[in-house]
């Protein structure tokens, strides 16, 4: 399979390592030195697009490499105001995009665990529900795109929580999401629920960058030859 890498900072990079040892050949790497070389012509060489930049770019990017008529992976956050029109987009020109949050096959099953719990605390009104994410310092937006997942998933399945703040919060309609910056972390996601009698944690840490590549590169083998509108719970059959 040929991929075209839209974005290639540290992500970027170790999606190559990843995608090379899979028998895959990179054939396009953009970064903001030739977004020039970001052209229709160029993106027809490769089978898939994957889409790592940053909230500013990566609604543009996606735009463009569906109107290219590209399947794209894509998994910069922050922009996700922009998501539905990007789905429409998709379905408009009938093109293939799956969108994550995160791509670690560790994140998605740790998702559907939080659901699962979730679920099974909503009935205990005694423990107060938090959320807290560490990442390094270079990351750009706050809280994460995964940490906000989860706190969707946990509103989704717990009704107590009307929604999310990035701070914390005396507000009991509220779901807090504390964001740290530490160099060098990769990325930790912590969901407490915590009672006077007890606590209960789960717990995701990842060790590097290259869960979310292998994830990602997974992601683009599965929606290569697909049309439509896909999530890493396809990828994995979660």
């Amino acid at each position: 399979m040929k991929i075209a890498l839209i974005g290639y900072g540290k992500m970027g990079k170790t999606i190559e390592e990843i995608a090379t040892q899979r028998g895959h050949e990179v054939v396009l790497k953009i970064d903001e030195n030739n977004t020039g070389d970001f052209t229709k012509e160029n993106v027809s060489k490769a089978d898939v697009a994957i889409e790592f930049t940053n909230p500013h770019s990566a609604y543009q990017n996606v735009k463009k490499g569906l109107e290219f008529g590209i399947p794209i992976v894509c998994g910069s956050t922050g922009w996700l105001e922009n998501l539905p029109e990007i789905q429409k987009l998709c379905q408009s020109v009938k093109g293939a995009f799956l969108y994550a949050s995160n791509f670690s096959v560790g994140v998605n099953i740790f998702f559907e665990i939080n659901k699962k719990l979730a679920a099974l605390m909503a009935a205990h009104t005694d423990y107060e529900i938090s959320i807290t994410e560490i990442h390094h310092t270079q990351k750009k937006d706050a809280p994460s795109g995964t940490a906000i997942t989860l706190a969707e998933q946990i509103m989704d399945n717990n009704k107590r929580k009307k929604s999310w703040v990035n701070h914390i919060s005396d507000n009991i309609d509220e779901l807090e999401i504390l964001s740290e910056r530490i160099d060098p972390k990769p990325g930790t996601h912590k969901v407490k629920y915590s009672s006077a009698i007890d606590d209960i944690e789960i717990i995701h840490t990842a060790h590097s960058r290259k869960g979310f590549a292998l994830g990602a590169v997974l992601a683009a083998e599965y929606i290569h030859n697909k049309k439509g509108l896909f999530s890493m719970k396809e990828v994995l059959g979660l």
